[in-house]
């Protein structure tokens, strides 16, 4: 009987653990199901010495619409990756090899763009929607972008529904202070400009604010690590100080 009931308890508490993480497994995939799919996003990263890196994630289909690009859309058409490659390439500007995916029956392109500067970005033809100003103002900086109308091509059927969202992601150097985004800083210091892409693809305006402090991050951070890494040599070394100082006390005894 007591075996039996040892049975039924650890039979009771297999089932609770597996309960438990099929209810993590359900929280975890509507949390996913939530967060918004892109049909177009940007991935901005400006450093306070001018440079930046842009990460572009987008449907063919986008491209076509919202830009002009000459890109096929069909599913199964073929991709010339390194003809997309030259389309986002510029005087300033080095861009790394495209990666594809699909997703919803659509053709993605994932971008990578360093330049020498925002200047450099919205010279680009894909980028020239964008005006870029990040100026410094006294003890801060304040980066704007606003976007101009998009080429809006008419499409065939693509596959979108008309819920369709694209974003404009930045990712500042340093500590925000201010932004105009409707949504909270994400994981520190991102922050994410949302549209429905059919508002894009009539010019519906899109104007991007952020003030940051001067100094960056990694300069603080580097400041503070450094500070701890001297407090604790200068307090190891008191104590070996205060260890030799009673050593000769007690031999002086």
């Amino acid at each position: 009987m007591a075996e039996m009931s040892l049975w039924t308890a650890r039979t009771a508490r297999a089932w609770a653990a597996l309960v438990a993480v099929a209810l993590l497994t359900v929280a975890c995939s509507s949390r996913s199901l939530l967060k918004p799919r892109y049909e177009y996003e940007e991935d901005l990263y400006p450093a306070l010495n001018g440079r930046v890196t842009l990460y572009v994630n987008a449907s063919l289909a986008s491209l076509v619409a919202l830009r002009g690009l000459d890109l096929p859309t069909e599913p199964k058409a073929r991709i010339d990756r390194p003809a997309i490659k030259r389309m986002f390439e510029g005087p300033g500007v080095v861009v790394g090899t495209p990666t594809l995916s699909r997703r919803d029956g659509r053709r993605f392109v994932h971008l990578r763009l360093d330049a020498e500067s925002l200047t450099a970005l919205s010279a680009l033809a894909p980028l020239s929607w964008s005006s870029y100003q990040f100026t410094r103002e006294g003890d801060a900086y304040l980066f704007q972008h606003q976007l101009g109308p998009s080429v809006n091509r008419q499409m065939g059927d693509v596959g979108w529904t008309g819920r369709e969202v694209i974003a404009f992601r930045v990712h500042p150097p340093s500590r925000i202070t201010f932004h105009n985004s409707k949504q909270a800083i994400e994981r520190g210091n991102i922050l994410t400009w949302e549209q429905p892409l059919m508002e894009r693809l009539q010019g519906q305006p899109l104007d991007l604010q952020v003030r940051m402090e001067a100094s960056s991050i990694l300069v603080r951070t580097l400041l503070l690590f450094g500070s701890t890494i001297l407090a604790a040599a200068v307090a190891f070394g008191l104590i070996i100080w205060w260890v030799a100082r009673k050593g000769k006390a007690a031999r002086a005894t």
